[in-house]
């Protein structure tokens, strides 16, 4: 299984990462994606996959960081965002996107639009895929995306759309991650749009320390947990473990070319 959202490099895992990192191999996590959310952590966290196989960073600026970095770095920090993933390194932008519940306490959405926008053009110049954030901004992000296009193709992490809203998204060449709130016992909304995800673009992932599955809510996320989120997908699209385990991991070996060599 692949962890294709997992805030690894959060200071919750400060005490026990390597001890995070063994439980997952014993639960059957081979690989970790790990998306920075500020450039604070981007050297540091380039560095730790770097000496740990089957971790991979994505590098990027979450919306709900941008309250507390100054507008008029914003440049700044994008030029260096494109010199850092363009050493290499990295297997993806992001975590990038829009809030919309940011836009009301600090950070205005157009200025997350442009910054977001900031990303994309990154991301074709270096022919990276995107890892998306998109809360409560559906017609916002469909329309950047319209616009600037994704040419090696995004995910959106936690996809917590509708069933309906699927199909104009994946034409955009999005694949759609899932997690804990599958596995909640009063879950319908994510496991309808589950089932309407075309499986070739449907990816698994923890976005741990946060959205704990049950039955463990309340606690501490990590990736050891992602088989109740692939357990909970399985129900929901009427296959067997196994069968979603594979195909997971080939569609997230196929977008971030895990394992391959970039041309």
């Amino acid at each position: 299984m692949i962890d294709t959202h997992c805030h690894l490099d959060a200071a919750a895992f400060d005490a026990d990462r390597e001890e995070v990192l063994d439980r997952a191999r014993g639960a059957g996590v081979t690989d970790v994606v790990v998306p920075a959310v500020e450039p604070a952590g981007w050297e540091r966290l380039l560095a730790f996959a770097a000496a740990h196989p089957g971790v991979h960073a994505a590098l990027g600026i979450h919306p709900q960081a941008l309250p507390g970095i100054d507008p008029a770095d914003d440049d700044r920090h994008l030029a260096d965002l494109e010199r850092l993933l363009g050493r290499g390194g990295a297997v993806a932008v992001g975590e990038c996107g829009l809030d919309g519940p940011t836009a009301a306490n600090g950070a205005p959405l157009d200025r997350q639009r442009a910054v977001m926008r900031g990303h994309l053009a990154i991301a074709r110049r270096l022919g990276l895929p995107v890892l998306l954030h998109s809360f409560r901004v559906p017609d916002a992000m469909r329309e950047d995306l319209e616009r600037d296009g994704l040419p090696a193709g995004g995910a959106l992490h936690s996809f917590s759309g509708s069933a309906e809203q699927v199909p104009a998204l994946a034409a955009l060449g999005l694949h759609f991650s899932f997690a804990g709130p599958v596995t909640y016992e009063s879950a319908r909304k994510p496991l309808d749009a589950a089932r309407a995800v075309p499986r070739d673009r449907l990816l698994l992932e923890t976005d741990a320390p946060d959205q704990t599955p049950h039955p463990h809510r309340g606690s501490r996320n990590e990736p050891a947990r992602l088989p109740l989120v692939r357990d909970a997908v399985a129900r929901a699209i009427g296959a067997t473990p196994d069968e979603v385990d594979a195909l997971t991991t080939g569609n997230a070996r196929r977008l971030l070319r895990l394992g391959m060599a970039r041309s």
